[in-house]
C-alpha cells in the first residue's frame, strides 16, 4: 500500500505531465494495481484512491492500512 502524489497523466506505464497536488492510495491487497492510471481501476478502487489533499491522504492511508493488519 502506499499515499503518493497523483500524476497528471500515465503514459506507458509512468507518470507523464507532471504531478498534480492531490494524492492517491494504491492497495495492491485489495486488488489495485498502482500501474494502472485512475480512470482504469473499478469504481471500489478508485473510492479507495482517492483523491485527498495530503492531510486528509495521511488519514485515510492510516484507516486504510487497519483493514490490513499484516
Amino acid at each position: 500500500m502506499v499515499l503518493r502524489r497523483r500524476p497528471v497523466r500515465l503514459v506507458q506505464d509512468r507518470p507523464g505531465g507532471g504531478w498534480t497536488e492531490e494524492y492517491e492510495i494504491a492497495c495492491c491487497e485489495c486488488g489495485d494495481d498502482p500501474d494502472l492510471d485512475w480512470r482504469d481501476v473499478p469504481p471500489q478502487l478508485q473510492r479507495i484512491r482517492g483523491p485527498y489533499p495530503i492531510a486528509a491522504g495521511v488519514t485515510a492511508y492510516v484507516r486504510h492500512a487497519r483493514r490490513h493488519p499484516d
